[in-house]
């Protein structure tokens, strides 16, 4: 994936998983034990990311990380990337940050 290619939709379950894996020990819940007023949730990634909310955004953010947070690309699947990113925008645009949480969080 290019930072500036657009992001076909990625599939939220499977990015669900790989949330779980390589994202919720720092944003569980949507949530940033870091920097905790950048969160995944729409107010916050309408204030912060880069780009605006939406999928291309959210996979430009996780491949080259930004601030605290490390790159992706390179430790991710092309595929793995475009799910996640679906399944943090699923989250974010849905509200679904904030529902009943079981770890791993997967926000469902």
């Amino acid at each position: 994936l290019s930072p500036g290619s657009p992001a076909f939709a990625g599939d939220v379950d499977a990015g669900a998983q790989v949330f779980a894996t390589n994202c919720a020990a720092c944003h569980a819940g949507g949530n940033n034990v870091i920097r905790p007023e950048m969160t995944l949730k729409r107010e916050a990634l309408e204030a912060y990311l880069s780009g605006g909310v939406k999928e291309s955004s959210v996979v430009n953010q996780v491949v080259n990380g930004r601030n605290a947070m490390p790159a992706f690309g390179g430790r991710l699947e092309d595929q793995e990337i475009e799910n996640v990113a679906s399944y943090v925008i699923d989250q974010a645009v849905g509200g679904k940050w904030d529902t009943f949480c079981r770890w791993p969080c997967l926000g469902r």
